[in-house]
């Protein structure tokens, strides 16, 4: 079954655009189109989607408080945030309010298409830019009072996958480093996401930067 997509964008043009892209691919479908925030939270309950791609600057409800109201539903739809405002306040106030991922509307196609596969599997996604600049804010931060107790939820061995994971290894490569079956990675992984109630690994390693458990090798990183 095809990857239903809900392209939210105040702009015809670049919502058109977006559209064409996705429907190009024989396992993606567009199956609405939004203008606005408002519209775009009313379709995201009547159309299902599993994947919205959502513009943060549109009129009336902004992309993300329409991220907000639409993540908080329930597992679905997952949020791809899109836009050309590649700036430090948009990136975490968008990861905080749900969305699975964040990329710049100067992506490639290609990008962007693994992109809404990637979310669409359950898991996360973030331009490697905002990746970079996300590590480098959590390192200056001190942990969120009270998070630590987040932790108590997990086993040692969970914590070990929480902070490979939030490092931004795969399930085969903390396998690998742990010298366990890529299987039990997963077991694992979806286990931690469970008590954490995280959506996803990108909720997952905001978690882990919040609580102190990660802290970046390299804190100059920009």
């Amino acid at each position: 079954m095809a990857v239903r997509v809900l392209v939210a964008d105040d702009q015809v043009v670049v919502r058109a655009g977006f559209a064409a892209i996705v429907n190009a691919e024989p396992d993606l479908t567009v199956v609405g189109q939004a203008g606005d925030g408002t519209t775009a939270v009313s379709l995201a309950g009547e159309l299902d989607p599993d994947v919205v791609l959502m513009d943060i600057r549109m009129p009336g409800l902004d992309g993300l408080s329409a991220t907000r109201l639409i993540t908080g539903r329930g597992d679905r739809p997952r949020v791809l945030v899109l836009t050309t405002f590649d700036l430090d306040a948009y990136v975490y106030e968008a990861l905080r309010s749900g969305a699975s991922g964040f990329l710049l509307k100067d992506a490639r196609p290609e990008d962007l298409l693994t992109a809404i596969r990637v979310i669409a599997a359950g898991d996360g996604m973030l331009a490697p830019t905002v990746t970079r600049r996300l590590i480098h804010a959590f390192a200056q931060a001190a942990p969120t009072p009270g998070t630590s107790q987040t932790l108590d939820r997990l086993t040692p061995r969970e914590r070990e996958v929480l902070a490979l994971l939030a490092a931004g290894r795969s399930n085969a490569e903390i396998g690998d480093e742990l010298g366990v079956a890529t299987g039990t990675v997963k077991t694992h992984v979806n286990a931690l996401l469970s008590k954490l109630d995280a959506r996803d690994r990108v909720q997952a390693t905001i978690i882990a930067y919040d609580t102190g458990l990660v802290r970046p090798r390299d804190p100059h990183i920009r």
